[in-house]
């Protein structure tokens, strides 16, 4: 609760500590001052925030090529965007190494499906995959957030604040990846990794890879 000013004239300002994101802000009353009439008066003043949008037709993707390969003791991998749709399935992320190594995150029947698959495949066929699937109803036309963050072999998923923290098995300090990450979809057929196949139509916000700005750079071609 905060308290308000006691005459008709006089400012009280309060700075919260950290930045609050919402779609509504509700004010609910909790006493008026004993000795003058009740009346209220509010004003909110917001943060500065950047918002880069691309949207995606079910044909599209995009693609984000590093400048040079990534040696093996990159440690820290970080992938960050906001999401928004009416289809309930399409493929967010993918990345895909050499040796059958992959990171797939799809939406399937409106809830998140990170795939992660490890080394080679046909030598270990089953200890090298994890499959995590977080939220519901993800399909409702409404922005929502996706963190993937790998640290060594630890791996923190999140989408919409819910997180999932996982270890993972075998050599997960790099992913033997082709130095390639395509966002709405995969752009050669038969790739594999995926489950639906179906590329993703809506729109993307904000989409940050290691820091870099993957929107920004596209518009900059």
């Amino acid at each position: 609760a905060f308290s308000g000013n006691t005459n008709a004239d006089s400012v009280v300002y309060y700075k919260l500590q950290h930045s609050i994101k919402a779609r509504f802000i509700r004010f609910v009353p909790l006493g008026w001052n004993p000795n003058g009439r009740i009346g209220m008066r509010i004003e909110l003043y917001g943060c500065t925030y950047r918002s880069e949008v691309v949207g995606f037709d079910g044909k599209s993707c995009l693609i984000y090529s590093l400048k040079q390969k990534l040696m093996q003791s990159v440690l820290k991998d970080v992938i960050s965007l906001k999401f928004k749709t009416m289809q309930s399935d399409g493929i967010l992320l993918h990345r895909e190494g050499q040796n059958g190594d992959h990171i797939t995150l799809e939406l399937i029947k409106g809830k998140l499906s990170l795939l992660i698959n490890l080394g080679d495949t046909k030598t270990h066929p089953s200890n090298a995959q994890i499959n995590i699937t977080l939220g519901s109803l993800l399909d409702d036309q409404h922005w929502h957030s996706v963190l993937i963050e790998h640290f060594n072999n630890q791996v923190n998923f999140t989408v919409d604040k819910h997180t999932h923290h996982f270890h993972a098995k075998g050599e997960f300090s790099y992913l033997d990846i082709d130095y390639e990450l395509s966002f709405g979809g995969i752009p050669v057929p038969g790739k594999s990794g995926t489950l639906s196949r179906r590329n993703f139509h809506g729109c993307f916000e904000n989409i940050y890879y290691n820091g870099v700005n993957i929107i920004d750079l596209a518009r900059r071609h």
